[in-house]
């Protein structure tokens, strides 16, 4: 390549034609036009003719001048300028492209994809391998790529697949591999790219360390990387660079929800949005960023009934998985009820129970006060009886019941409940002793109390237990079998301090002491403050599970915020560690847990303290993202020697004598249109693109598939629709061809009369791929959604994701008088590779399209109980109605496939009994 100022060449020697102009002048200038041709009459002309000599007239001026810019356009479009396409580059070597590929990358992902590919296109009109580094662990379970030499081809497929991941990179393990590996020594000195995301540190400093114990940060890595050459830091502007959404923390009734970004460079406002599960949105409140300050904060208040429905948080407008913060049971606020006894110290709130469980719990639920009744008629969580007494029978009824459908009561311990317990008192999860346990009573105490250390099975697991606590009175359990099991905390002597037992759905649990401070410090302590939040929690599920038992994987997110299936390498998390946990690729950031107990763990766990990258070495070069500039002028200089010509043509004419006056004004009109479509025809066959796809497309009918990045997902479409083609071909007219494999983002999807499209976890729409797959739909074509899970929910988030970008309507299930149940077969079902779910298409409604749906949605993996090998044999087994099952799956997909080729004419069926009624028959 040849570069002039913001000019460069991709073909210089072609501009050796240049040379030829005055060989073209010259012989221009020697031979004259051909002479003009004069209709006439001979006789009058001849009897005055002369003999003279003339000299042979030469071209004109303007003409030679038009001619020999007709040849510089040519040479010059051959040489294929570039208009701002070259990027300064120092080496000879490879082109050493290493991408920040972490979570701090998906907010700009298009841009860092678009530079690299700009990247790739210098190194290749330089004729210089690449050499691919990603900085991101692999996922669990797959081995990272090693550094090796690639074609400019091999490069741009590699950046298209690439995609960013939800766990911090590891910078550190990236570079030491690159320099590391044996294959790469011996190149000359290339140039280094690196495409980053302006953090110093996103993985809180824990991951990127030297042997010695300390942190790497990007000026020694980057010292490092000028051993292969001159390197040069991408990175987004100010105000383009992340922000990450922390979590939220409890202010009183209200959430203060909370952002930090990494420069503080003017102000800002961003918009933080409450969704519920569903994706409604329940609130929006404004975050502002003061100029010169990286955090921000706002306060988000919502009442108890939208609180308890708040699924997630997100920053509005940035797709990334630091943007989006999702809410567990410890966020939701859970109506606690308070009923005392009559004998409260209200005008001495010291001494009042109610008093010390109204300051520990309010901070993080909704206190609820009234007698039994009331509160259970206005939706509790939990119940809190300091001490009552026996309750009046028709209370005991109303709490028995609530218990049963899930509720908790919680109870304490105090004078009244010393006196009265005794067998009979259907509110305690074990048998008391009559009287109490004190120092100096008839069951004393040389000195107070302490409570123990919790064991692995209680809820209260991991909480602190301060050691200036003292317990001097308790009442004490009935020695039984099941009390280990009902026991949750013990005093040091071993004797019970929380016991609990269930009741249906719901727990019954008593605190062996006062709520207040008459008989022990415990309401002093920042432990009742814990352990009346961990019993608040189990009103839900979601207590602390003791065990340690695991919590699998429920639903992950994407870099992109996106939540969906749990990716293959996603592993569970030990229940007593999970608090500690942190983001990798063995464990995505998304909900964990069981249907009962359910943990969010979050990216901004991980991220620590945002630090912008800072004290780079001399002689590194930063650059900030940008969309490319470089055009291409091939295509308009070859278009413009084409309209010369055929100026160059219609002189040359005129000057002959071929044009006359009325001749000019016949051909005006058609020598102009012929003139532009020339210019047009040339300027498209001169642009670059290639047509074999359409070419190949338009010769013969094909079904296509949605290409998804997962290989074998992949294999499995293709495999799918090869064996389906094979069916159609064996007992219908309908002769296919092979299945295309598109991408909905730059291929044409107009050949293609039915698409399918296997939903892939973590699978991110390509940008641009939203309008191409929307005008297909409203223009007559079909896509068949496969989940893939047997219609469960799992696939169903990520397909309710993609119909919300699509734009895809409400959809039902097929009826029985559906065409598709009879547009080759009669159907009743449509089993594939699992069978059971529904069928959905869109609602019938105006005859669009000759009545076809546009959208065809289930989840029975149709592909894998399609897919043949090369022999034609099927590869997967189907479940549960074998070859059967098979031979019907075959027979929905020629349905399917009829259906979407020939229309809806099979509806005219149900007028075919009153049309034979009107022909007498």
């Amino acid at each position: 390549m040849w570069t002039v100022g913001a000019l460069s060449f991709a073909v210089p020697w072609a501009l050796a034609g240049l040379i030829s102009l005055p060989v073209i002048w010259w012989i221009l200038r020697l031979k004259p036009p051909l002479p003009r041709r004069i209709i006439f009459p001979p006789i009058v002309l001849l009897q005055r003719l002369t003999s003279k000599r003339e000299s042979p007239a030469r071209i004109p001026p303007w003409l030679l001048a038009l001619r020999l810019l007709l040849a510089a356009f040519i040479v010059a479009g051959i040489a294929r300028p570039l208009l701002n396409a070259e990027t300064k580059l120092f080496g000879e070597g490879p082109l050493y492209l290493i991408i920040d590929d972490d979570w701090a990358a998906a907010a700009g992902w298009a841009a860092r994809q678009s530079t690299a590919g700009d990247m790739i296109d210098h190194a290749e009109r330089q004729g210089r391998p690449i050499v691919l580094v990603p900085t991101a662990p692999a996922p669990e379970g797959a081995a990272p790529p090693p550094p090796a030499l690639m074609s400019a081809d091999q490069a741009r497929r590699a950046i298209q697949t690439l995609q960013p991941k939800p766990w911090p990179s590891d910078r550190a393990a990236a570079i030491n591999n690159l320099l590391a590996d044996s294959t790469l020594r011996g190149q000359r000195p290339g140039d280094v790219m690196w495409l980053g995301n302006a953090i110093e540190q996103p993985t809180g400093a824990e991951s990127a360390k030297t042997a010695a114990g300390g942190i790497v940060t990007m000026a020694a890595l980057t010292q490092r990387l000028r051993a292969l050459g001159a390197v040069t830091l991408f990175s987004a502007s100010e105000g383009q660079r992340p922000i990450v959404l922390r979590q939220p923390v409890t202010d009183g009734p209200a959430l203060e929800v909370r952002a930090e970004r990494v420069d503080a460079v003017g102000g800002r406002g961003i918009q933080v949005r409450a969704l519920a599960a569903d994706g409604e949105t329940l609130a929006r409140v404004p975050v502002v960023f003061s100029a010169g300050k990286r955090s921000a904060s706002a306060k988000l208040d919502l009442p108890a009934e939208l609180r308890n429905r708040l699924a997630r948080l997100e920053i509005e407008g940035i797709q990334s998985a630091a943007a989006v913060v999702l809410v567990d049971e410890r966020w939701r606020r859970r109506p606690v009820g308070l009923m005392t006894s009559s004998g409260g110290q209200a005008e001495q709130p010291l001494l009042d129970a109610f008093h010390y469980l109204g300051q520990a719990i309010e901070p993080f639920t909704e206190i609820r006060k009234g007698s039994v009744s009331e509160l259970l008629g206005r939706g509790l969580a939990v119940l809190m009886l300091a001490d009552p007494g026996r309750l009046p029978l028709s209370e005991l009824k109303g709490v028995e019941a609530w218990l049963d459908q899930g509720g908790v009561v919680l109870r304490f311990a105090g004078p009244r409940l010393a006196r009265e317990a005794g067998a009979g008192d259907p509110l305690l999860p074990v048998q008391l002793r009559r009287g109490d346990r004190a120092i100096g009573g008839a069951l004393s105490w040389r000195k107070p109390e302490q409570p123990a250390p919790f064991a692995r099975t209680s809820p209260f697991h991991g909480l602190d237990v301060p050691a200036d606590i003292k317990v001097r009175r308790q009442v004490l359990a009935q020695p039984s079998l099941d009390l280990a099991d009902r026991t949750w905390a013990r005093l040091s002597d071993g004797t019970p301090l929380v016991t609990a037992q269930k009741r249906g759905q719901g727990w019954l649990v008593l605190v062996h002491t006062t709520a207040n401070a008459e008989w022990s410090d415990l309401a002093f302590s920042g432990l009742f403050v814990g352990m009346l939040r961990r019993l608040v929690q189990l009103s839900q599920g979601v207590a602390a599970d003791g065990s340690g038992a695991p919590l699998p994987p429920i639903a992950n997110l994407d870099a992109f915020g996106r939540l969906g299936d749990p990716p293959g390498g996603a592993t569970a998390i030990a229940a007593d560690t999970f608090t500690k946990a942190k983001v990798s690729p063995a464990h995505p950031p998304g909900l964990y847990g069981t249907a009962v107990a359910r943990r969010a763990l979050n990216l901004s766990d991980t991220t620590g303290r945002l630090q912008a990258i800072s004290n780079l070495p001399a002689g590194v070069e930063t650059r900030s993202y940008a969309r490319s500039l470089a055009r291409d002028l091939q295509a308009w200089l070859l278009a413009f020697a084409a309209l010369l010509f055929l100026v160059d043509l219609v002189a040359s004419m005129m000057i002959r004598g071929l044009l006359g006056r009325g001749l000019n004004a016949r051909m005006f009109r058609p020598a102009l249109g012929s003139g532009v479509m020339v210019f047009c025809i040339t300027l498209a066959a001169t642009a670059h693109g290639d047509d074999t796809f359409a070419r190949e497309n338009s010769l013969e009918t094909r079904l296509a598939y949605v290409i998804t990045g997962n290989r074998n997902v992949d294999n499995i479409s293709d495999a799918g629709l090869t064996g389906l083609n094979t069916i159609l071909w064996r007992r219908t007219a309908a002769e296919l061809g092979p299945p295309q494999g598109i991408d909905p983002s730059v291929d044409d999807l107009s050949f293609f009369p039915l698409l399918y499209w296997p939903v892939v976890s973590g699978y991110v729409l390509p940008q641009g791929a939203a309008p191409n797959v929307v005008n297909y739909l409203r223009n007559g074509g079909t896509i068949l959604f496969d989940t893939r899970d047997q219609a469960e929910n799992a696939g169903g988030a990520t397909l309710s994701r993609l119909a919300r970008e699509l734009e895809i309507p409400r959809l039902v299930p097929v009826g029985p008088s559906h065409v598709l149940t009879r547009s080759f077969y009669l159907l009743k079902e449509f089993p594939g590779r699992w069978t059971g779910g529904a069928l959905w298409v869109e609602k019938a409604g105006e005859r669009i399209n000759d009545g076809v749906s546009p959208v065809i949605a289930g989840g029975h993996d149709w592909a894998a109980a399609w897919a043949i090998d090369e022999n034609q044999r099927p590869i997967f087994p189907v479940v549960p109605g074998g070859e059967r099952q098979r031979e019907m799956a075959y027979r929905f997909g020629v349905n399917l496939v009829m259906y979407t080729l020939t229309g809806n004419y099979k509806a005219d069926q149900v007028h075919m009994p009153a049309i034979i009624r009107r022909l007498g028959q």
